[in-house]
């Protein structure tokens, strides 16, 4: 029997949740939190052995909870419940301690794989988020190009969706020309944005006018 405690701050997503498990033979919800703090006073009374956590809540969200679950519960396994899909805030969950990471839009047979395979003492990413990092890897050339002038140094791949990005094609019609996902261009956006400092689509469309990177 796995002993699983759900914490999420939306009561609809903890039922959800605590429904799907009920139903599987190999799996017991033992508590229930609406935040990380809340989990922390729960657990010196609550056998554990997986904590299906959420990143995004109140008081003490997902991240700060697993630092403190890492140095306090070093034996229970962490499994990052969220729908967040960008490579660096995954990076952060992974690096701070959690085993898995878990889109919630995923089905109800990934999920319990998921739970299983962390309390197994293995890793787990969602298979949407892993076609996601593969098809980003694919797409890029090997080596960035070269900057011009004082610039960053952008990708080819990123030189398209800029140029398609100033020509105003939203993520979906860039997605559909390139033959690729709207979350890889997602993705890519969020990389233009932070390789250039530009801080929304107006002034990353300044940033390639001055730059010289728009073709014409």
């Amino acid at each position: 029997m796995i002993r699983v405690f759900i914490v999420d701050d939306h009561v609809l997503i903890r039922d959800g949740l605590r429904t799907l498990l009920a139903d599987h033979p190999l799996f017991e919800v033992v508590g229930e939190a609406a935040d990380g703090q809340a989990l922390l006073d729960q657990l010196p009374t609550v056998a554990t052995d997986v904590v299906l956590l959420d990143l995004t809540m109140p008081v003490l969200d997902g991240l700060a909870t697993t630092h403190c679950l890492r140095a306090e519960y070093p034996h229970l396994r962490i499994l990052m419940l969220s729908m967040m899909v960008h490579e660096r805030t995954i990076g952060e969950v992974l690096a701070a301690g959690a085993h898995g990471y878990i889109l919630k839009n995923a089905d109800k047979h990934e999920i319990i794989a998921a739970l299983q395979s962390v309390a197994a003492g293995k890793r787990f990413l969602c298979s949407e988020i892993g076609l996601s990092i593969l098809d980003k890897i694919l797409l890029e050339p090997s080596h960035p190009s070269t900057p011009p002038g004082d610039g960053v140094a952008l990708t080819h791949r990123e030189r398209e969706i800029l140029q398609l990005v100033t020509d105003g094609l939203t993520n979906q019609q860039i997605a559909d020309k390139l033959f690729t996902s709207r979350r890889t261009v997602e993705s890519h956006r969020q990389n233009l944005l932070e390789k250039t400092g530009a801080s929304n689509t107006p002034a990353l469309v300044k940033y390639a006018m001055e730059q010289g990177l728009l073709s014409e």
